[in-house]
C-alpha cells in the first residue's frame, strides 16, 4: 500500500444552528466566465488529443470577461458595446514544428459557447475577444547549458511525445488542496434546485421574460429561513411595467413551491426577490440578454461557485478556481473533484457525514496525496476505517479516467 498518510478522524459534524449557502446563476458573469474556461479547456484538448495524440500544455483558467453595456426599455433592449472576452493564460502553440491555429480556434469556441449561453447577442457585433496568452514556461526552465536535457525548454513547443513527460509519469503539478463535504444540507439541495429550476430550459421557454443571471443567498438560523435573490427579465418580453410585476409574482411562486416541496413552510421563511427595484424612477431588473454582463459587471474563473456548484461559508471551502485548469495533471481541478467525490460516495456507501481533504505537493505522484484526511461525524469502525481508505485509494486510481471523462463528456464545475 502506497498510501501511507490516508488519516481518518472523528469530528463533531452535527448540523449547526446558522448556515449561510450562496449560488451564482448560469448567466451570472463569473459562473460564465467558469464555464467558458472549462468549454476552452476541454476543446483545447480534444483537439490536440485527436491531432498530435496527446493533450497539449495549457491552462485556461485565468479567463475573464468584462461587461459591455445596453440599451433598455420596455419591450426592446440591445446591446450597445460589446462584451469583452479576455483570454488569459497559457496554451501550447506548435507540435513537431507545426503551429496550431490557436487565435482561430478560440475565437470559433468563444463565439459558440457565447451564443448558447445568451442567445440574444449578435456574435459579429458583441462579442470582442482580446488574446493575453503566454507560452513561457513555469518555473523550472532555467538557461542552464545543461537544461537543454529537460523538458521545460518544450513544454509549449514539444518536439515529439517524449517532450510530454505525464505520459511517462504523473505527478502534481502544483502544491494545493482539494476538499469535500457530504451529504448536501437541505438548503444547500434547495438553493441548487430553485436556481436550476428558474434558469432551465424548458421554464425559459414557457417564461420567454426569464433572465438566467439569478442569484440567491440563503440563510438558515435554527429553523427560519431567510432568502434573497435576484432575478433578470429580458426587456423585449416585458411590454409594460404591470408585466414586469406579474412576472415577479409568478417568480415568487416558483420559488415558494420548490421551497414547500423540500419542507421549508412560508411562515417559517422570508422571500426577498429584486430588491433594489424602484418602481417610481423604473429603475428594475430589466435587461438586454438576462444577463448584467451587458451592464459593466465583470466575470472571472474561480470568484463564482465551487465545484460542489454552491458557496458555502460555513463548509471547509477550497479558493481553487478549477475551471481551464489542464485536466491531466491539474491539482487544483483533479484533487478537488476528487475530494468531493470520495465524500460522496463515503455517504452514499456507509451512511457517514464526512469532509475530505487532499493536499498535493509539487512533483509528487499524483495517486498518492502528500495528506489526505477524511473527517466523520461519529465513531467509525475498523471496518469502516478500512472500507473508508479503499473509497480514498479507489478514487485517486480513477483519476485517468476522470480526465477522460472531462475532456469527452465534461463535468459539471460551475
Amino acid at each position: 500500500n502506497n498510501y501511507m498518510n490516508i488519516h481518518i478522524l472523528q469530528k463533531n459534524l452535527a448540523e449547526n444552528d446558522f448556515e449561510v449557502v450562496e449560488r451564482k446563476g448560469v448567466g451570472h458573469p463569473d459562473t460564465l466566465a467558469d464555464a467558458l474556461a472549462e468549454r476552452l479547456s476541454s476543446a483545447y484538448s480534444q483537439y490536440t488529443l485527436s491531432q498530435f495524440g496527446a493533450v497539449l500544455h495549457h491552462n485556461f483558467d485565468k479567463v475573464g470577461l468584462l461587461g459591455g453595456a445596453s440599451h433598455v426599455t420596455f419591450g426592446d433592449g440591445h446591446m450597445t458595446a460589446p462584451i469583452r472576452v479576455l483570454i488569459n493564460g497559457r496554451a501550447s502553440i506548435s507540435f513537431a514544428g507545426k503551429p496550431i491555429p490557436l487565435n482561430e480556434l478560440l475565437t470559433e469556441w468563444v463565439r459558440e459557447f457565447l451564443i448558447n449561453a445568451l442567445p440574444q447577442i449578435n456574435p459579429e457585433r458583441d462579442i470582442d475577444i482580446h488574446f493575453n496568452l503566454s507560452n513561457a514556461s513555469s518555473p523550472g526552465k532555467t538557461d542552464e547549458e545543461k537544461a537543454v536535457h529537460g523538458t521545460r525548454q518544450y513544454w509549449f513547443e514539444p518536439r515529439s511525445l517524449d517532450d510530454i513527460g505525464e505520459l511517462k509519469r504523473l505527478v502534481a503539478n502544483d502544491t494545493s488542496l482539494g476538499v469535500g463535504s457530504a451529504p448536501r444540507t437541505n438548503l444547500e439541495q434547495v438553493v441548487l434546485e430553485i436556481e436550476q429550476r428558474l434558469t432551465s430550459p424548458d421554464m425559459r421557454n414557457r417564461y420567454p421574460w426569464m433572465g438566467t443571471d439569478v442569484k440567491i443567498l440563503a440563510h438558515r438560523i435554527k429553523s427560519r429561513f431567510l432568502i434573497t435573490m435576484c432575478i433578470p427579465q429580458i426587456a423585449n418580453h416585458v411590454p409594460d411595467v404591470e408585466a414586469y410585476k406579474r412576472n415577479l409574482e409568478i417568480s415568487r411562486g416558483i420559488v415558494m413551491d420548490t421551497l414547500a416541496q423540500f419542507g421549508i413552510d412560508a411562515e417559517n421563511c422570508e422571500l426577498s426577490i429584486n430588491t433594489r427595484d424602484k418602481f417610481d424612477v423604473s429603475e428594475l431588473y430589466l435587461t438586454a440578454t438576462g444577463s448584467s454582463i451587458e451592464s459593466g459587471d465583470e466575470g472571472l474563473v474561480g470568484r463564482g461557485n465551487r465545484i460542489h456548484r454552491l458557496i458555502t461559508p460555513v463548509r471547509p471551502m477550497s479558493m481553487e478556481g478549477a475551471a481551464g485548469k489542464n485536466p491531466v495533471y491539474h491539482i487544483g481541478k483533479l484533487y478537488y473533484i476528487t475530494a468531493q467525490r470520495i465524500s460522496d460516495e463515503i455517504f452514499a456507501l456507509l451512511n457517514l457525514k464526512n469532509e475530505v481533504f487532499l493536499s498535493s505537493q509539487s512533483g509528487h505522484d499524483l495517486f498518492d496525496p502528500w495528506v489526505a484526511v477524511v473527517q466523520v461525524g461519529e465513531d467509525a469502525s475498523q471496518e469502516q476505517h478500512q472500507k473508508i481508505e479503499f473509497i480514498v485509494e479507489e478514487n485517486l486510481r480513477r483519476i485517468p479516467a476522470l480526465t477522460e471523462e472531462i475532456i469527452q463528456k465534461g463535468v459539471s464545475l460551475s
